[in-house]
């Protein structure tokens, strides 16, 4: 059996590499495709897992529109999928690569397995256009790997057939794992704060661009005031977050503003902080394993796991609201036993799977 994994943005290897590593182990021939959809922050995560790509497209452009980057995945990968003979492609999540990737194998006839089948906003605009890149996906693949039964729920409810849905734990999970047993994350924290008490934030979405993100990022200065906590902040690479966070958080004191960091020293940042405020999807997933308390900064998640298990609030985008949902969350006691998103086991249940 030879299965082909595309991926091409830092989420996707964050969420693949544990199936890589575990297919290797079993003795599966597996090839690594790279499409290079955000060159840097791919790079990146490859390292920290000594992951070295088969095949790298290379595609990221300056100023490149969502059709660019899907005309360019669909045309490449099959080029490849003509060379290798594979039984299976599998893509993760919602980036255009994983739609594009999955559109192409579908269309060559090779069977599609979506890692973190399932998830829903219940808004095909909202975030965008992730919504809609997971429920194409979800349409043209073979086997669905939903991290959580809410995923598994959302699947059957649009009338998939249960025959194709195999419920595996979220691969985030045995990355985190994996992480956790090769690096001192505590010691990497202190090179850039020595406490463990401030926000640790991060925002990037599409829809949050301009005047939400603004509004949010009021809402968590004014909270860092008020409880005189630190902000500790990453901040994208996207020309647009950056003139929104200069605005707004400039020549702030307590706030630490960072160049993007690796994943490792992210993990670090998370494993330290009081409490996150966020619109990533990643994150919701990750902060559970630390036992973290994650402000999302959306008006929808497609992870209410998180906010079911009490490990999160929904806070909208307002400046108050974002300042309240803090208020809330800072004292917040989660139950560190219960992680909404699996076990660590998620990359041989996928495997298993398909075998």
């Amino acid at each position: 059996m030879k299965i082909g994994l595309v991926f091409g943005t830092r989420p996707e290897v964050i969420k693949m590499a544990p199936i890589y590593i575990k297919a290797k182990e079993m003795g599966i021939d597996i090839v690594s495709i790279a499409t290079a959809q955000h060159r840097e922050m791919m790079d990146m995560m490859l390292k920290v897992f000594k992951m070295k790509p088969d095949y790298d497209m290379n595609i990221m452009t300056e100023n490149q529109s969502l059709n660019g980057v899907a005309a360019k995945v669909l045309v490449k990968l099959e080029e490849i999928i003509c060379k290798e003979n594979f039984d299976w492609i599998f893509v993760q999540g919602d980036t255009t690569t994983a739609m594009a990737g999955a559109i192409s194998a579908f269309h060559k006839g090779v069977k599609v397995g979506h890692v973190e089948a399932g998830l829903r906003s219940g808004d095909i605009r909202d975030p965008f256009p992730e919504e809609m890149n997971r429920r194409v996906i979800d349409q043209v693949s073979d086997l669905l790997f939903a991290p959580t039964t809410n995923s598994r729920k959302n699947l059957l409810e649009e009338g998939l057939n249960k025959e194709r849905i195999v419920v595996t734990g979220n691969t985030v999970v045995d990355a985190l794992y994996y992480v956790q047993e090769k690096f001192d994350l505590d010691s990497i924290r202190k090179k850039y704060i020595e406490v463990e008490n401030y926000i640790l934030v991060t925002l990037h979405r599409r829809e949050n661009w301009g005047e939400k993100m603004k509004k949010i990022l009021e809402g968590i200065k004014e909270f860092s005031q008020e409880y005189n906590l630190p902000i500790v902040f990453p901040v994208h690479l996207n020309p647009k977050v950056r003139e929104i966070v200069k605005e707004v958080l400039d020549g702030y004191e307590k706030a630490i503003l960072l160049e993007p960091v690796d994943y490792i020293t992210f993990l670090s940042l998370l494993k330290g902080a009081r409490i996150v405020a966020s619109d990533s999807g990643g994150i919701q997933e990750e902060a559970p394993s630390f036992g973290k308390f994650v402000v999302v900064c959306r008006n929808t998640t497609e992870r209410p796991e998180l906010i079911e298990s009490g490990y999160g609030i929904l806070a909208g985008t307002e400046k108050s609201s974002v300042y309240k949902a803090l208020v809330r969350g800072i004292d917040v006691k989660v139950d560190r036993t219960k992680n909404p998103f699996g076990d660590g086991k998620a990359a041989e249940r996928i495997l298993k799977a398909v075998i």
